[in-house]
This record gives C-alpha cells, sequence and structure tokens, in this order.
C-alpha cells in the first residue's frame, strides 16, 4: 500500500508555504496584498512511503519565466529519492489580478533574471497550459 500518493499536492503546498514563511516573503505578499496559486503540477513516484514512515520534503526554486516561478519538491528517504514533482506557481492579487514575476521580483527584492525555467520545464507548462479563466474552455472529448 502506498502512503505516498493523492495526499502528495497537500504535502507540497505545505512545503512551499515554508519556504515563503522561512524566507519573509510571505510577510511581505500578506502586506501587498499577494497570494501564490497553483497553476500546473506534475509528480513522479519511485518508492512506496509506508505510513509513518519518516521523510524529509526538500523544496527548491529552479527558475522562473515572465509570468511564473518553477519549484522542485523531492519526497526523501535518508539520501535516497522517493518521488519528485514539479510546480509552475503564479501570484494573484486579492484586489483583482495576476503579478507578472517582475512585480513579485521587485516586491521582495530578488533577482530572478539569473535563474531561468529549464527548457523542458517551460515545455511542460506550455504542453498542459489550459486557456485562461476567462476565456471559453469546453469540456470535449472529440
Amino acid at each position: 500500500m502506498t502512503w505516498l500518493g493523492p495526499g502528495s499536492a497537500c504535502i507540497m503546498d505545505l512545503g512551499r508555504l515554508d519556504l515563503l514563511q522561512r524566507s519573509g516573503v510571505w510577510a511581505t505578499f500578506d502586506r501587498l496584498g499577494y497570494y501564490p496559486v497553483v497553476g500546473s503540477e506534475t509528480i513522479t513516484f519511485r518508492r512506496s512511503l509506508q505510513p509513518w514512515q519518516r521523510y524529509t520534503l526538500q523544496t527548491r526554486i529552479i527558475g522562473y519565466d515572465a509570468k511564473a516561478v518553477y519549484v522542485e519538491q523531492r519526497f526523501v528517504v535518508g539520501r535516497e529519492i522517493y518521488a519528485v514533482g514539479f510546480v509552475r506557481g503564479r501570484f494573484l492579487r486579492r484586489s483583482g489580478g495576476t503579478l507578472s514575476i517582475a512585480e513579485v521580483a521587485e516586491a521582495i527584492g530578488v533577482d530572478v533574471t539569473e535563474l531561468e525555467a529549464p527548457g523542458w520545464l517551460a515545455r511542460w507548462a506550455a504542453d498542459v497550459a489550459l486557456p485562461p479563466s476567462r476565456a471559453v474552455a469546453p469540456s470535449d472529448w472529440s
């Protein structure tokens, strides 16, 4: 029985929140009325975690594009990867609208120009993208 499965995305959410809080970014976002959302995510499972098995969730930013941040997250036991996930995150304003990565970078004082998203990850994001929320997106299997 695999414990690492559907709940993995929720655990990954906590890892990203922890990263934002520990870096001080969460307080800045809260003050400015910004918040993060997941646009896309994928996870690959290599081994099963058993109930109550200890593991470490490693979270790191691996790149940016004009609209999003890309995060890699690993479930690790000892020094062995059990699963790895990739997330494309965006940032929104509580007052409405999306933020560009340039706006986010300015708000938190980070230079994002030196950490471009890997090409394969940018292609993945484009391949799995859905139409914008205001566009028509019919559910048609044909």
